[in-house]
């Protein structure tokens, strides 16, 4: 008789788990977040957090388990990742995004902020919602946020205080169009390479200097390769956090809005660590022996500017408009 109910259990168990009903174990979900930053970078840190937060807000339901350091490819294979099903969730440059939807792009051209309550009124704007619709019309995947991802300046181990200085320097940029537009505004020779291999680049004369934001060129160890950090700010950049179409219709309307609203959250606190570390990074720069130059920016930002509405473009003269009238947010 004992074996009998003993089978009738379990039974009952595995007619449940058919079902979902065995408990949160069996019935979880994990979601693959995927980025190319290091794990000891706020991006990480703060993915960790969303996925935590989303677990706990649906009682175990979904896990979710971030692929740092370009493990699950380099930035042009994430993005790619959203419609071939490998991964739910990417941080990416605007620029990258602006491949599938051009205007989309406007927000990571250089010198397009005035400062970064130019960049905080264009996050939180309707003009930013519109450009997320227009990406999601064309790629079916939701622009959940954007992250604050700091001011990109030039490293080299050239000396550089004006654009006359640039001119022929080999630069390493990222591996999307626009990103050339400000080396060759200043008459620098663009060399787009992965974001993985730069290091090693930099190390072997692959290219003679980079650019990036403080807390990248600290955590990349890029100051190890180069003598001189130069505060060009050429641009106000920021990364995108993508849910795929997929994701976002398997999870019912409460579940959706639960993951949007957290991962606007971790993106505040990403975006607050950012500027922290920004503030903090030239005294540290300065104490490992760095040369750090506050350039004159006008000169840079005028050979940049004209530009703007130029052949690169992928956006219009109206969005443009847009962006440019909008008020700095406090």
């Amino acid at each position: 008789m004992m074996d009998l109910t003993r089978r009738a259990a379990l039974g009952a168990l595995a007619l449940a788990a058919s079902f979902g009903l065995a408990g949160p174990a069996a019935a979880q979900t994990t979601l693959k977040w995927a980025h190319v930053y290091e794990a000891s970078e706020p991006y990480h840190k703060w993915a960790l957090w969303a996925g935590e937060e989303f677990k706990k807000r649906t009682n175990g339901k979904y896990a979710v388990e971030v692929f740092p350091a370009s493990s699950l490819g380099k930035e042009s294979d994430i993005n790619e990742g959203l419609s071939l099903g490998t991964v739910d969730i990417i941080y990416t440059g605007q620029l990258f995004a602006g491949r599938a939807y051009g205007p989309l792009a406007i927000g990571g051209a250089p010198y397009m902020f005035r400062d970064f309550a130019h960049w905080k009124a264009f996050r939180n704007s309707d003009l930013f919602k519109e450009l997320g619709e227009g990406y999601k019309k064309r790629t079916g995947h939701d622009v959940v946020t954007l992250t604050y991802y700091g001011e990109r300046h030039v490293t080299a181990n050239k000396d550089i205080t004006k654009p006359e200085d640039m001119k022929g320097l080999k630069i390493r940029v990222p591996d999307a169009p626009l990103y050339t537009m400000f080396p060759r505004a200043v008459g620098a020779n663009p060399t787009p390479i992965a974001f993985a291999e730069v290091y090693l680049a930099l190390s072997q004369g692959v290219a003679d200097a980079q650019e990036n934001p403080l807390p990248t060129i600290q955590a990349k160890k890029f100051y190890e390769v180069q003598k001189n950090i130069i505060l060009t700010g050429h641009i106000t950049d920021a990364l995108l956090t993508i849910v795929s179409s997929g994701t976002m219709q398997r999870l019912n309307d409460e579940e959706r809005q639960t993951l949007v609203a957290i991962l606007k959250e971790a993106a505040d606190k990403c975006t607050d660590d950012i500027v922290k570390a920004e503030k903090e990074l030239v005294g540290w720069f300065k104490e490992q022996g760095k040369n750090v130059v506050e350039v004159d920016r006008t000169p840079f930002r005028e050979a940049t500017v004209k530009l703007h509405n130029g052949p690169d473009a992928t956006w219009d003269k109206a969005t443009y408009d847009k962006l440019q009238g909008l008020a700095a947010s406090n």
